[in-house]
C-alpha cells in the first residue's frame, strides 16, 4: 500500500489542474480532487499493478465528475456565499492578462465534451487512447472532438467570422 500511495500523491498536481480547468472553480475542483482520490484509495484492490494508474485516476474522477453532475440536475442551485478571487502580488502584464481571459473564454464556450478532450490531450498530456480509455469513448471520437475543439478555440481567439473591428478617428 505504501508504493501505491505514493505513486498516487504523484498525480494529485495534475488530478487538480485538470478539475480546475474543468469546473472553473477552486472549492469545486478540491472537492471533486478529494472525492476521486477517496474513491480510488477505497478501491486501490482493484487497481491492477503494471497498468496506468494516471488513466485509471482519470477514469475514476471522470465517473465522479458525472455523478455529481447528474446529482447537481436533481438539486436546487447553490448560491455562493462570497467570490473567490486569488490575488497576485505582482499583477500580471495586460497583455499577457488578457491573452489568458480571452483562452478561458474561449474554453468556456466550448462543449463539456470537447473542452473534456483537450483538456486532457493539451493540458496534461494524455494519448488519444488514454483519453479515450478515461473518458470511455472511442478513439475516433477523440480525434473528431479535439480536432472541433482546437478550430472553435482557433477561430475564437483569431476573431475570425466576428464583427470587423473599424478604426475611429
Amino acid at each position: 500500500m505504501s508504493r501505491f500511495g505514493t505513486e498516487l500523491e504523484v498525480q494529485i498536481a495534475s488530478l487538480r489542474r485538470y478539475a480546475r480547468a474543468l469546473l472553473r472553480d477552486k472549492n469545486d475542483a478540491d472537492d471533486l480532487v478529494q472525492e476521486s482520490l477517496a474513491r480510488a484509495l477505497s478501491r486501490a484492490d482493484r487497481f491492477k499493478p503494471g497498468t496506468n494508474l494516471r488513466a485509471w485516476l482519470f477514469t475514476i474522477m471522470h465517473n465522479v465528475h458525472v455523478n455529481q453532475v447528474r446529482q447537481k440536475i436533481s438539486r436546487p442551485d447553490e448560491v455562493p456565499v462570497e467570490e473567490h478571487e486569488m490575488r497576485l502580488i505582482t499583477p500580471a502584464r495586460q497583455e499577457t492578462s488578457l491573452e489568458l481571459r480571452d483562452m478561458s473564454r474561449a474554453l468556456a464556450e466550448l462543449p463539456d465534451e470537447q473542452r473534456q478532450v483537450l483538456l486532457l490531450v493539451a493540458l496534461e498530456g494524455l494519448k488519444y487512447d488514454e483519453v479515450a480509455t478515461v473518458l470511455q469513448i472511442p478513439i475516433g471520437t477523440v480525434m473528431s472532438r479535439l480536432s472541433r475543439a482546437r478550430e472553435a478555440v482557433r477561430i475564437k481567439l483569431s476573431n475570425e467570422g466576428g464583427v470587423p473591428l473599424r478604426r475611429v478617428k
